[in-house]
């Protein structure tokens, strides 16, 4: 699915947003609809650490606030969704640009707005990998993101 002008202008604020830029991560896609987004992480002076791979704090600050942006846009103003917890596992030295994807299908949507009709709130746990060109993950991370029903007055 192609980007819509409303998503290709929210990925040009988001790459120029100070804090996501000094990650060194771009954001390269947004659906239309949301449902996917798509970045780069390059190995490049901004991101190298001593030892000359991507340094950690790039590989997850790249990916930090992804699903979090991805679930408010699509839930809408009903829900309030915050990050509650993040693990994240280097499994190799990224030694080169590194890409991710981020998807979100009508399934997952809709169990969540079941379960917070039903109970109020709860709680998802997104895993996404940070990959070289070769498709091997480089990092793993792991995000736990409380979602609840938006309470009157807020």
């Amino acid at each position: 699915m192609p980007e819509s002008w409303n998503t290709r202008v929210s990925r040009w604020g988001f790459n120029w947003f100070p804090a996501y830029r000094g990650t060194g991560a771009r954001v390269e896609y947004i659906a239309s609809d949301w449902r996917e987004v798509r970045i780069r992480l390059p190995l490049s002076w901004r991101t190298r650490n001593y030892v000359g791979t991507i340094f950690g704090g790039s590989l997850y600050g790249a990916v930090d606030p992804i699903y979090m942006i991805l679930l408010i846009k699509l839930l809408g103003p009903a829900y309030e969704v915050w990050d509650k917890a993040a693990t994240i596992r280097f499994r190799r030295p990224g030694r080169e640009t590194l890409r991710a994807t981020f998807r979100l299908d009508e399934a997952e949507l809709d169990s969540i707005r079941d379960i917070v009709g039903r109970d109020g709130r709860t709680e998802r746990t997104f895993t996404v990998d940070l990959v070289n060109a070769a498709g091997e993950a480089v990092a793993s991370c792991e995000k736990v993101v409380s979602i609840r029903q938006r309470k009157a007055g807020r």
